[in-house]
């Protein structure tokens, strides 16, 4: 049987608007999602025994059933116990790029990588849909991972829907190496400020989906950069002045830039490579923290792909 190396590209939120609570304890959303290139490796080898391994280079990631891309290769597991016992199990080797804790969908985007690498290595010809499906049993996250590039995404995040292309334009993501904000603690905060009843939130605000997906369609930039919004600034910015300071800065220098998810990576739209790495030398003068990592990095028009495959 064959063994598959995989890129899985991170993504970024252009958009994030929380329409409501749900009874399930999840939030319904409407969102813009863009990969990008900013990837993780993750090598599947075909086991003899029916057991799952996973291995990972970086000390912070679980490499045990705490992982989702382990509970991924479970889940396929547990569906497809044909092909498991036929073909065996697997070892899990991930690759970190992507910084953990970031609110770039690590995690979810590994855990795509394995259900699309054991749909090829058990040769079970799901197609996009059926994948997305058994991605929306591990996190909201990981239907849009399956295939990435750029897309509407609704109700939990798992009804989605492809937009225009945004690749090949360049971004520059920064986030404090130690500092990390939990996904739950930003909805749940969210939920008790904001929402004024169990089902649908009355805004304070105009917000502006339709404009920004007109905007994507007619590949306005500049416009982009003006309706960039998440709902989730509004919690963690006065909580996390760090991450307030690194929004404040990209901004300064006249880019677009907002927090991406429920943070703490902060991330700045820019017109080419060169404004990029000049924005990263200009952030690096203006915060003296060896904790702040910067990364140049471009849009995708996918998020899973095949780097190579031996038998």
């Amino acid at each position: 049987m064959q063994s598959y190396s995989l890129i899985a590209s991170a993504k970024i939120n252009l958009y994030l608007e929380i329409i409501g609570a749900r009874p399930d304890g999840y939030h319904n959303l409407a969102m813009v999602l863009q990969s990008i290139d900013l990837a993780d490796q993750i090598d599947l080898h075909p086991l003899q025994t029916n057991a799952i391994c996973l291995h990972c280079d970086h000390p912070e990631v679980p490499q045990d059933h705490n992982n989702l891309a382990y509970k991924a290769a479970a889940l396929m597991a547990e569906n497809f116990s044909d092909a498991f016992a036929k073909f065996g199990g697997v070892d899990i080797t991930i690759q970190k790029r992507i910084p953990v804790g970031a609110g770039l969908a690590g995690g979810s985007t590994n855990a795509a990588a394995v259900l699309v690498g054991l749909n090829l290595m058990w040769d079970l010809k799901l197609n996009d849909k059926q994948l997305q499906y058994f991605g929306s049993l591990l996190g909201s996250d990981v239907p849009f991972c399956i295939t990435g590039g750029t897309m509407l995404a609704t109700v939990r995040g798992e009804h989605l829907s492809s937009l225009q292309a945004l690749d090949n334009s360049y971004v520059v993501l920064g986030k404090y190496r130690s500092l990390s904000v939990s996904t739950a603690w930003a909805y749940q905060t969210f939920r008790h400020q904001y929402l004024t009843d169990d089902v649908t939130r009355h805004h304070q605000q105009e917000v502006h989906l339709e404009k920004m997906v007109s905007a994507i369609a007619h590949r306005n930039e500049r416009q982009i950069g003006q309706l960039l919004y998440n709902d989730l600034e509004r919690v963690v910015l006065p909580q996390y002045p760090q991450v307030q300071r690194l929004r404040d800065e990209f901004q300064g220098l006249g880019c677009a830039g907002m927090m991406s998810g429920s943070g703490p990576t902060v991330f700045a739209l820019t017109n080419s490579q060169t404004q990029a790495q000049q924005v990263v030398e200009s952030i690096k003068i203006a915060i003296l923290d060896p904790d702040l990592e910067l990364w140049v990095s471009q849009f995708t028009s996918s998020s899973i792909r095949v780097a190579s495959f031996t038998k």
